[in-house]
């Protein structure tokens, strides 16, 4: 009975400690793909820090102003180009020529002889 009892308590032990390595297993791969985003994400604040300081910059604000609201510097000549469609409608049309192809020689000899 000594025997069977201690059977037992050796396979609730093993069962036990298994399930405990899988659960540490499953941990783990939960933190590693937890790194992985973390990672992802410090790139991506990075890059955004970046551009967070590229658009604060005294140019890229310049430009923008430039661009959009049509600033420009004292003594600075501002052209506004119009857009293509406008230009296609506005330039003079080139009307194509046929091409005219030669007349055959029987054709030549009959006009003659008419």
């Amino acid at each position: 009975m000594g025997l069977v009892a201690a059977v037992i308590i050796f396979m609730i032990l093993a069962s036990s400690l298994i399930k405990s390595l899988k659960r540490i297993k499953e941990g783990n791969t939960v933190i590693e793909k937890t790194k992985v985003k973390l990672e992802k994400i410090n790139e991506e604040n990075k890059k955004l820090a970046e551009q967070l300081e590229v658009t604060q910059s005294e140019e890229f604000i310049e430009k923008q102003l430039r661009d959009k609201l049509g600033l420009a510097k004292e003594g600075e000549i501002i052209i506004i180009l119009p857009e293509a469609s406008i230009v296609k409608k506005l330039a003079p049309q080139i009307p194509e020529e046929e091409e005219v192809k030669p007349k055959p020689n029987w054709r030549k000899w009959l006009e003659l002889f008419k």
